[in-house]
């Protein structure tokens, strides 16, 4: 591209920086576009976006990518289908356009996820890890900060338009910005949902273990007394008390009964209050 086509030059350096938020730039009579999307293969992982770099001009539209993306490939097919695109611009604003709905798939299936988790946790069953809600919370995190557009280079672009845009093609373009950022907006409130989920599990744990040392502590505390008196009594010394009462026995369970008793109401009765 570098050798037979005449780019920007900002154009190739926008491709040496790697992937970043997504943006559309205007660079002298040229648009430069970087937009993000999810690979075609995607299963919710974070590291599955991808970049594509756009360079629109009055009567074409140059691309770059290193893996297939959905978006993409939806265009194609529009293409191969017959649609009809008015100018360039037109062109990006339908790419945008299917970035969202690719992005809205991706909120229904996480949706559906997290109401999944959200039912079983209200019903008192807790089969999830928290690690499982901190991937979906880490790929949220990654498609607001990658996917949405930069608002002030967009308004900068809207605001001053190059000279051969259309009449169109300014309301186009933010139409299909809105779309988007539309789309993660309902992103942004599945995270605050899973964050909120991330507690929920983390109190609920917490209170378990609470529950389980609790149990260990009563358990401890009753068999303190019953220890302690075997202890005194499987001394080897003389003057054992009641060592030759032929009751003996018996007074000793009663008397370790009796304190069992005693610390075993104590315990409870702090537990409660």
């Amino acid at each position: 591209m570098f050798e037979h086509l005449s780019l920007p030059e900002h154009f190739f350096e926008t491709m040496h920086e790697g992937t970043g938020s997504t943006r559309v730039e205007q660079e002298e009579n040229s648009l430069i576009a970087v937009i993000n999307d999810v690979i075609y293969d995607f299963s919710f992982d974070a590291s599955q976006i991808a970049t594509v770099w756009m360079c629109v001009q009055h009567n074409c539209v140059i691309s770059a990518r290193l893996q297939p993306l959905r978006s993409v490939d939806r265009l194609r097919l529009a293409v191969k289908a017959g649609d009809n695109f008015s100018s360039p611009v037109s062109l990006l604003a339908h790419l945008l356009r299917d970035q969202a709905d690719v992005l809205q798939k991706i909120e229904r299936d996480s949706s559906s996820k997290v109401d999944q988790i959200e039912d079983s946790l209200l019903k008192g069953r807790v089969n999830t890890k928290r690690e499982t809600l901190g991937s979906l919370r880490r790929l949220f995190v990654r498609l607001r900060r990658l996917l949405a557009p930069e608002p002030a280079t967009l308004f900068r672009l809207l605001n001053r338009p190059p000279a051969w845009f259309k009449k169109d093609d300014a309301r186009e373009l933010r139409e299909a910005t809105e779309e988007s950022s539309a789309v993660l907006n309902d992103i942004a409130a599945l995270q605050e949902r899973t964050k909120l989920l991330q507690e929920e599990i983390a109190a609920h744990t917490t209170e378990q273990t609470s529950r389980s040392v609790f149990v260990l502590t009563i358990v401890t505390v009753l068999a303190l007394p019953i220890n302690i008196i075997a202890g005194l009594l499987g001394m080897n010394v003389g003057g054992i008390p009641m060592a030759q009462e032929p009751h003996g026995f018996w007074i000793v369970i009663a008397i370790i009964a009796m304190i069992t008793g005693v610390a075993g109401w104590v315990a409870f009765k702090k537990q409660r209050g």
